[in-house]
Protein backbone atom coordinates (compact mmCIF):
# COMPACT_ATOMS: atom_id res chain seq x y z
CA UNK A 1 0.00 0.00 0.00
CA UNK A 2 1.39 3.44 -0.90
CA UNK A 3 1.77 5.86 1.94
CA UNK A 4 -0.44 8.95 1.99
CA UNK A 5 -1.87 11.40 4.50
CA UNK A 6 -5.55 12.10 5.14
CA UNK A 7 -6.40 15.26 7.09
CA UNK A 8 -9.70 15.25 8.96
CA UNK A 9 -11.32 18.31 10.55
CA UNK A 10 -13.18 17.18 13.69
CA UNK A 11 -15.79 19.17 15.56
CA UNK A 12 -15.49 18.02 19.17
CA UNK A 13 -18.23 18.84 21.65
CA UNK A 14 -17.59 18.70 25.40
CA UNK A 15 -20.95 19.08 27.13
CA UNK A 16 -22.03 22.67 26.29
CA UNK A 17 -18.67 23.83 24.91
CA UNK A 18 -17.02 23.13 21.60
CA UNK A 19 -13.64 23.22 19.96
CA UNK A 20 -12.12 22.05 16.72
CA UNK A 21 -9.27 19.66 16.12
CA UNK A 22 -7.44 18.84 12.91
CA UNK A 23 -6.14 15.28 12.69
CA UNK A 24 -3.59 14.06 10.16
CA UNK A 25 -3.97 10.38 9.47
CA UNK A 26 -1.09 8.28 8.17
CA UNK A 27 -2.56 5.11 6.66
CA UNK A 28 0.75 3.32 6.80
CA UNK A 29 1.44 4.42 10.41
CA UNK A 30 -2.09 3.37 11.43
CA UNK A 31 -2.59 6.02 14.11
CA UNK A 32 -6.24 5.06 14.30
CA UNK A 33 -8.02 1.88 13.33
CA UNK A 34 -8.21 1.26 9.60
CA UNK A 35 -10.30 -1.41 7.89
CA UNK A 36 -10.10 -1.85 4.14
CA UNK A 37 -13.15 -3.38 2.50
CA UNK A 38 -12.70 -3.58 -1.26
CA UNK A 39 -12.04 -0.03 -2.42
CA UNK A 40 -13.51 1.51 0.73
CA UNK A 41 -11.88 2.46 4.01
CA UNK A 42 -13.40 2.64 7.49
CA UNK A 43 -11.80 5.02 10.01
CA UNK A 44 -12.45 4.75 13.72
CA UNK A 45 -11.17 7.67 15.82
CA UNK A 46 -10.50 6.99 19.47
CA UNK A 47 -11.33 9.49 22.25
CA UNK A 48 -10.73 8.57 25.86
CA UNK A 49 -13.38 10.94 27.21
CA UNK A 50 -16.79 9.20 27.21
CA UNK A 51 -18.58 12.57 27.17
CA UNK A 52 -17.17 13.61 23.82
CA UNK A 53 -19.16 13.72 20.60
CA UNK A 54 -17.15 14.28 17.40
CA UNK A 55 -18.41 15.24 13.95
CA UNK A 56 -16.32 15.22 10.78
CA UNK A 57 -16.71 18.44 8.79
CA UNK A 58 -14.03 18.47 6.08
CA UNK A 59 -11.76 15.73 4.76
CA UNK A 60 -8.66 16.65 2.77
CA UNK A 61 -6.73 13.94 0.97
CA UNK A 62 -3.37 14.65 -0.65
CA UNK A 63 -3.37 11.53 -2.78
CA UNK A 64 -5.25 10.61 -5.94
CA UNK A 65 -8.84 9.37 -5.89
CA UNK A 66 -9.12 6.66 -8.54
CA UNK A 67 -12.71 5.54 -8.12
CA UNK A 68 -14.88 7.07 -10.86
CA UNK A 69 -18.67 7.13 -10.71
CA UNK A 70 -20.47 4.54 -12.82
CA UNK A 71 -22.48 6.32 -15.50
CA UNK A 72 -25.11 3.68 -16.14
CA UNK A 73 -28.43 5.54 -15.91
CA UNK A 74 -29.80 6.77 -19.25
CA UNK A 75 -31.08 10.31 -18.62
CA UNK A 76 -31.59 11.61 -22.18
CA UNK A 77 -31.44 10.22 -25.69
CA UNK A 78 -32.65 10.45 -29.24
CA UNK A 79 -32.97 7.12 -31.03
CA UNK A 80 -34.31 8.74 -34.25
CA UNK A 81 -37.24 6.38 -34.61
CA UNK A 82 -39.77 8.69 -36.34
CA UNK A 83 -39.23 9.44 -40.01
CA UNK A 84 -39.32 13.03 -41.19
CA UNK A 85 -38.16 16.26 -39.59
CA UNK A 86 -35.79 16.40 -36.63
CA UNK A 87 -37.57 16.27 -33.25
CA UNK A 88 -37.93 19.96 -32.37
CA UNK A 89 -38.56 19.14 -28.71
CA UNK A 90 -34.99 17.84 -28.49
CA UNK A 91 -33.04 19.84 -31.07
CA UNK A 92 -32.68 23.45 -32.17
CA UNK A 93 -31.44 24.34 -35.66
CA UNK A 94 -28.80 27.04 -35.30
CA UNK A 95 -28.91 29.00 -38.55
CA UNK A 96 -28.06 32.65 -37.79
CA UNK A 97 -24.67 33.74 -39.08
CA UNK A 98 -22.76 34.75 -35.92
CA UNK A 99 -21.21 37.88 -37.49
CA UNK A 100 -23.86 38.47 -40.15
CA UNK A 101 -21.60 37.23 -42.95
CA UNK A 102 -20.20 33.77 -42.27
CA UNK A 103 -19.51 31.03 -39.78
CA UNK A 104 -16.27 30.42 -37.92
CA UNK A 105 -13.02 28.81 -39.16
CA UNK A 106 -13.52 29.90 -42.77
CA UNK A 107 -16.55 27.64 -43.18
CA UNK A 108 -18.33 28.37 -46.46
CA UNK A 109 -21.78 26.84 -45.95
CA UNK A 110 -25.15 28.12 -44.80
CA UNK A 111 -26.70 26.11 -41.98
CA UNK A 112 -30.43 25.65 -42.59
CA UNK A 113 -33.45 24.15 -40.85
CA UNK A 114 -34.72 22.48 -44.05
CA UNK A 115 -35.34 18.74 -44.23
CA UNK A 116 -33.06 18.78 -47.25
CA UNK A 117 -30.18 19.27 -44.80
CA UNK A 118 -31.38 17.31 -41.75
CA UNK A 119 -33.96 14.57 -41.43
CA UNK A 120 -34.72 11.17 -39.89
CA UNK A 121 -35.18 8.05 -41.97
CA UNK A 122 -35.24 4.35 -41.05
CA UNK A 123 -33.89 4.85 -37.55
CA UNK A 124 -31.07 7.22 -38.57
CA UNK A 125 -30.66 10.97 -38.45
CA UNK A 126 -28.82 12.53 -41.39
CA UNK A 127 -27.07 15.89 -41.49
CA UNK A 128 -26.48 16.51 -45.19
CA UNK A 129 -23.90 18.79 -46.71
CA UNK A 130 -24.94 19.83 -50.23
CA UNK A 131 -23.47 21.78 -53.09
CA UNK A 132 -26.17 24.28 -54.08
CA UNK A 133 -26.62 28.01 -54.38
CA UNK A 134 -28.54 29.27 -51.37
CA UNK A 135 -29.29 32.80 -50.16
CA UNK A 136 -30.16 33.55 -46.53
CA UNK A 137 -29.71 36.59 -44.25
CA UNK A 138 -28.59 38.61 -47.28
CA UNK A 139 -25.69 36.26 -48.00
CA UNK A 140 -25.40 33.88 -50.96
CA UNK A 141 -23.33 30.74 -50.49
CA UNK A 142 -22.67 27.69 -52.63
CA UNK A 143 -23.09 25.02 -49.93
CA UNK A 144 -25.65 24.15 -47.26
CA UNK A 145 -25.68 21.90 -44.21
CA UNK A 146 -27.12 21.81 -40.66
CA UNK A 147 -26.00 22.54 -37.11
CA UNK A 148 -28.05 21.18 -34.19
CA UNK A 149 -28.10 22.27 -30.52
CA UNK A 150 -29.55 19.88 -27.96
CA UNK A 151 -32.32 21.33 -25.80
CA UNK A 152 -30.87 19.24 -22.98
CA UNK A 153 -27.95 20.41 -20.86
CA UNK A 154 -26.15 18.43 -18.19
CA UNK A 155 -23.13 18.37 -15.90
CA UNK A 156 -20.99 15.23 -15.66
CA UNK A 157 -21.92 11.95 -17.31
CA UNK A 158 -21.25 9.86 -20.38
CA UNK A 159 -22.19 10.83 -23.94
CA UNK A 160 -22.39 8.12 -26.58
CA UNK A 161 -22.99 8.87 -30.26
CA UNK A 162 -22.99 6.08 -32.86
CA UNK A 163 -22.22 7.63 -36.20
CA UNK A 164 -20.88 7.19 -39.73
CA UNK A 165 -18.93 10.12 -41.12
CA UNK A 166 -18.83 11.89 -44.48
CA UNK A 167 -15.63 11.57 -46.54
CA UNK A 168 -13.50 13.75 -48.75
CA UNK A 169 -11.22 16.75 -48.58
CA UNK A 170 -13.07 19.80 -47.27
CA UNK A 171 -15.64 17.88 -45.19
CA UNK A 172 -15.59 18.56 -41.44
CA UNK A 173 -18.19 16.76 -39.27
CA UNK A 174 -18.15 17.24 -35.50
CA UNK A 175 -19.78 15.91 -32.32
CA UNK A 176 -19.08 18.29 -29.46
CA UNK A 177 -20.39 20.31 -26.49
CA UNK A 178 -20.40 23.93 -25.39
CA UNK A 179 -21.12 25.59 -22.06
CA UNK A 180 -24.80 26.35 -21.60
CA UNK A 181 -23.74 29.88 -20.61
CA UNK A 182 -22.11 30.75 -23.95
CA UNK A 183 -22.99 34.07 -25.56
CA UNK A 184 -23.56 33.07 -29.17
CA UNK A 185 -25.92 34.70 -31.61
CA UNK A 186 -28.73 32.30 -32.49
CA UNK A 187 -27.72 29.55 -30.09
CA UNK A 188 -30.56 27.81 -28.28
CA UNK A 189 -29.43 28.46 -24.70
CA UNK A 190 -28.43 32.03 -25.49
CA UNK A 191 -31.98 32.55 -26.79
CA UNK A 192 -33.28 31.22 -23.46
CA UNK A 193 -31.39 33.88 -21.51
CA UNK A 194 -28.41 31.83 -20.30
CA UNK A 195 -25.79 33.58 -22.43
CA UNK A 196 -23.44 35.27 -19.96
CA UNK A 197 -19.98 34.08 -20.99
CA UNK A 198 -17.92 34.26 -24.15
CA UNK A 199 -15.89 31.55 -25.80
CA UNK A 200 -13.59 29.92 -24.67
CA UNK A 201 -14.40 30.80 -21.03
CA UNK A 202 -17.63 28.81 -21.41
CA UNK A 203 -15.61 25.69 -22.20
CA UNK A 204 -15.75 23.49 -25.30
CA UNK A 205 -15.42 19.72 -25.45
CA UNK A 206 -14.81 18.20 -28.88
CA UNK A 207 -15.88 14.57 -28.64
CA UNK A 208 -15.14 13.82 -32.29
CA UNK A 209 -13.83 15.85 -35.20
CA UNK A 210 -12.88 14.44 -38.59
CA UNK A 211 -11.23 16.34 -41.42
CA UNK A 212 -11.46 14.75 -44.85
CA UNK A 213 -7.87 15.83 -45.50
CA UNK A 214 -6.83 13.18 -42.96
CA UNK A 215 -9.30 10.40 -43.69
CA UNK A 216 -10.07 8.00 -40.79
CA UNK A 217 -8.18 10.05 -38.19
CA UNK A 218 -10.46 10.94 -35.26
CA UNK A 219 -9.52 13.83 -32.97
CA UNK A 220 -10.82 14.89 -29.55
CA UNK A 221 -9.91 18.15 -27.82
CA UNK A 222 -10.81 20.74 -25.21
CA UNK A 223 -10.85 24.51 -25.54
CA UNK A 224 -10.43 26.58 -22.38
CA UNK A 225 -9.02 30.04 -21.57
CA UNK A 226 -5.65 28.37 -20.94
CA UNK A 227 -5.54 26.67 -24.37
CA UNK A 228 -7.88 27.37 -27.26
CA UNK A 229 -7.98 27.70 -31.02
CA UNK A 230 -4.97 25.61 -31.97
CA UNK A 231 -5.23 23.97 -28.57
CA UNK A 232 -2.53 21.75 -27.15
CA UNK A 233 -5.14 19.73 -25.27
CA UNK A 234 -6.00 17.11 -27.84
CA UNK A 235 -5.53 13.52 -28.87
CA UNK A 236 -6.76 11.08 -31.47
CA UNK A 237 -6.16 7.93 -33.46
CA UNK A 238 -6.91 6.23 -36.74
CA UNK A 239 -9.96 4.02 -36.94
CA UNK A 240 -10.89 1.74 -39.81
CA UNK A 241 -13.56 2.82 -42.27
CA UNK A 242 -14.81 5.91 -40.41
CA UNK A 243 -16.91 6.86 -43.46
CA UNK A 244 -17.98 3.35 -44.44
CA UNK A 245 -19.20 1.94 -41.12
CA UNK A 246 -20.66 3.09 -37.82
CA UNK A 247 -18.51 3.67 -34.74
CA UNK A 248 -19.42 4.75 -31.21
CA UNK A 249 -17.83 8.01 -30.08
CA UNK A 250 -17.82 8.48 -26.32
CA UNK A 251 -17.08 11.19 -23.78
CA UNK A 252 -16.89 10.34 -20.08
CA UNK A 253 -17.05 13.59 -18.12
CA UNK A 254 -15.92 13.28 -14.50
CA UNK A 255 -15.42 16.05 -11.91
CA UNK A 256 -11.65 15.92 -12.49
CA UNK A 257 -11.09 14.55 -16.00
CA UNK A 258 -12.49 14.00 -19.49
CA UNK A 259 -11.97 10.64 -21.17
CA UNK A 260 -12.49 10.23 -24.94
CA UNK A 261 -12.86 6.90 -26.71
CA UNK A 262 -14.00 5.22 -29.91
CA UNK A 263 -15.68 1.82 -29.70
CA UNK A 264 -14.74 1.64 -25.98
CA UNK A 265 -11.01 2.18 -26.67
CA UNK A 266 -9.76 5.40 -25.00
CA UNK A 267 -7.41 7.62 -27.00
CA UNK A 268 -7.20 10.83 -24.95
CA UNK A 269 -7.70 11.99 -21.35
CA UNK A 270 -7.79 15.64 -20.34
CA UNK A 271 -6.75 16.05 -16.70
CA UNK A 272 -5.04 19.38 -15.93
CA UNK A 273 -2.46 19.71 -13.18
CA UNK A 274 -4.37 22.64 -11.66
CA UNK A 275 -8.11 23.28 -11.60
CA UNK A 276 -9.41 26.80 -12.03
CA UNK A 277 -11.54 28.81 -14.44
CA UNK A 278 -8.69 28.92 -16.95
CA UNK A 279 -8.06 25.18 -17.15
CA UNK A 280 -11.37 23.67 -16.05
CA UNK A 281 -14.56 25.53 -17.02
CA UNK A 282 -16.26 22.13 -16.87
CA UNK A 283 -18.09 22.43 -13.54
CA UNK A 284 -21.17 23.88 -15.22
CA UNK A 285 -23.72 22.44 -17.64
CA UNK A 286 -22.89 21.82 -21.29
CA UNK A 287 -25.10 20.97 -24.27
CA UNK A 288 -24.49 18.79 -27.32
CA UNK A 289 -23.86 20.04 -30.85
CA UNK A 290 -23.91 18.03 -34.09
CA UNK A 291 -22.83 19.67 -37.33
CA UNK A 292 -21.26 19.12 -40.75
CA UNK A 293 -19.13 22.04 -41.94
CA UNK A 294 -17.76 22.65 -45.43
CA UNK A 295 -14.26 24.14 -45.80
CA UNK A 296 -12.82 26.15 -48.73
CA UNK A 297 -10.70 23.12 -49.68
CA UNK A 298 -13.81 21.15 -50.70
CA UNK A 299 -13.18 19.24 -53.92
CA UNK A 300 -14.91 20.60 -57.07
CA UNK A 301 -16.56 17.24 -57.65
CA UNK A 302 -18.30 17.21 -54.26
CA UNK A 303 -22.10 17.21 -54.59
CA UNK A 304 -23.34 15.94 -51.23
CA UNK A 305 -22.56 13.62 -48.32
CA UNK A 306 -23.99 13.04 -44.86
CA UNK A 307 -23.14 12.64 -41.20
CA UNK A 308 -25.36 9.68 -40.28
CA UNK A 309 -26.21 9.17 -36.61
CA UNK A 310 -27.85 6.08 -35.16
CA UNK A 311 -28.37 7.46 -31.65
CA UNK A 312 -27.29 10.08 -29.11
CA UNK A 313 -27.36 8.97 -25.46
CA UNK A 314 -26.43 10.63 -22.17
CA UNK A 315 -25.87 8.60 -19.01
CA UNK A 316 -25.31 9.64 -15.43
CA UNK A 317 -24.80 7.77 -12.19
CA UNK A 318 -27.66 5.61 -10.92
CA UNK A 319 -26.50 5.94 -7.31
CA UNK A 320 -27.95 9.40 -7.05
CA UNK A 321 -29.66 11.96 -9.25
CA UNK A 322 -27.16 14.45 -7.91
CA UNK A 323 -23.59 14.90 -9.09
CA UNK A 324 -21.29 16.26 -6.40
CA UNK A 325 -18.78 18.86 -7.48
CA UNK A 326 -15.15 18.19 -6.69
CA UNK A 327 -14.23 21.82 -7.19
CA UNK A 328 -16.13 23.69 -4.48
CA UNK A 329 -13.63 26.53 -4.68
CA UNK A 330 -15.53 27.78 -7.73
CA UNK A 331 -18.63 28.23 -5.55
CA UNK A 332 -16.66 29.32 -2.46
CA UNK A 333 -19.35 28.11 -0.06
CA UNK A 334 -18.67 29.29 3.51
CA UNK A 335 -20.25 30.94 6.54
CA UNK A 336 -19.27 33.29 9.35
CA UNK A 337 -19.33 33.49 12.27
CA UNK A 338 -18.81 29.82 13.05
CA UNK A 339 -19.42 28.84 15.85
CA UNK A 340 -22.35 31.25 16.10
CA UNK A 341 -24.90 32.29 18.72
CA UNK A 342 -27.57 34.45 17.07
CA UNK A 343 -26.96 34.26 13.33
CA UNK A 344 -24.51 33.29 10.60
CA UNK A 345 -24.00 34.61 7.08
CA UNK A 346 -23.76 31.89 4.41
CA UNK A 347 -22.05 33.08 1.22
CA UNK A 348 -21.43 31.47 -2.17
CA UNK A 349 -20.60 32.35 -5.77
CA UNK A 350 -22.55 31.11 -8.79
CA UNK A 351 -20.58 30.72 -12.03
CA UNK A 352 -23.80 30.99 -14.06
CA UNK A 353 -27.53 31.70 -13.49
CA UNK A 354 -29.13 28.71 -11.85
CA UNK A 355 -31.99 27.36 -9.79
CA UNK A 356 -30.57 27.46 -6.26
CA UNK A 357 -31.61 25.61 -3.12
CA UNK A 358 -29.97 26.04 0.28
CA UNK A 359 -31.00 23.51 2.93
CA UNK A 360 -30.32 23.20 6.66
CA UNK A 361 -30.23 19.72 8.28
CA UNK A 362 -29.50 18.49 11.76
CA UNK A 363 -27.04 15.68 12.50
CA UNK A 364 -29.75 13.04 12.01
CA UNK A 365 -30.39 14.29 8.46
CA UNK A 366 -33.72 15.91 9.31
CA UNK A 367 -34.52 18.98 7.19
CA UNK A 368 -34.69 21.99 9.51
CA UNK A 369 -35.18 24.84 7.08
CA UNK A 370 -34.97 25.81 3.40
CA UNK A 371 -33.21 29.18 3.20
CA UNK A 372 -33.23 29.60 -0.60
CA UNK A 373 -35.37 28.08 -3.35
CA UNK A 374 -35.26 30.34 -6.40
CA UNK A 375 -33.44 31.16 -9.63
CA UNK A 376 -30.46 33.42 -9.03
CA UNK A 377 -28.08 35.29 -11.31
CA UNK A 378 -24.38 34.54 -11.52
CA UNK A 379 -22.12 36.24 -9.00
CA UNK A 380 -21.76 36.43 -5.23
CA UNK A 381 -24.69 35.81 -2.88
CA UNK A 382 -25.20 36.00 0.87
CA UNK A 383 -27.95 34.53 3.03
CA UNK A 384 -28.49 35.31 6.73
CA UNK A 385 -29.63 32.40 8.89
CA UNK A 386 -31.10 33.41 12.23
CA UNK A 387 -30.41 30.69 14.80
CA UNK A 388 -31.55 32.23 18.09
CA UNK A 389 -34.32 29.66 18.40
CA UNK A 390 -32.19 26.66 17.41
CA UNK A 391 -30.85 24.28 20.01
CA UNK A 392 -27.12 24.20 20.65
CA UNK A 393 -25.32 21.65 18.52
CA UNK A 394 -24.11 20.92 15.02
CA UNK A 395 -26.02 21.70 11.81
CA UNK A 396 -25.22 21.13 8.14
CA UNK A 397 -26.08 23.42 5.25
CA UNK A 398 -26.21 22.16 1.67
CA UNK A 399 -26.02 24.21 -1.54
CA UNK A 400 -27.74 22.73 -4.59
CA UNK A 401 -27.72 24.27 -8.08
CA UNK A 402 -30.03 22.64 -10.60
CA UNK A 403 -29.63 18.90 -10.08
CA UNK A 404 -26.18 19.23 -8.54
CA UNK A 405 -25.21 19.18 -4.89
CA UNK A 406 -22.30 21.60 -4.79
CA UNK A 407 -21.19 21.13 -1.19
CA UNK A 408 -22.23 20.43 2.36
CA UNK A 409 -20.73 22.41 5.21
CA UNK A 410 -20.97 22.37 8.98
CA UNK A 411 -22.11 25.01 11.51
CA UNK A 412 -21.86 24.94 15.31
CA UNK A 413 -24.62 26.66 17.30
CA UNK A 414 -23.31 27.64 20.73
Amino acid sequence: MNKFILSIFFLVLFFNSSRTQTVQFDFEGNRFIVNWIGDNCNLQAGFANPYVQAYIDDVHYNGVVTADPAYNLLVWSDEFEVNGAIDSSKWHHQTLLPNGNSWYNNEIQHYTDRTANSYVQNGMMYIVGKKETYTDQGQTKQYTSARLNSKFAFRYGKVEVRAKLPAGIGTWPAIWTLGKNIQEHGGYWNNQGFGTTGWPACGEIDIMEHWGTNQNYIQSATHTPSSFGNTLNLGGRNIAAASASFHTYTLEWYPQKLVFSVDSVPHYTYKPTTYDANTWPFDAEQYILLNFAILPSILPGFTQDALAIDYVRVYQTSNSSMAVSAHNQLFDLKNAPNPATDYTIISYTLPEPSEVKLFIHDTSGKLIQTLVHEKQNSGQHQVRWNIQNQSSGVYFYTLQTGNTIVAEKCLIKK
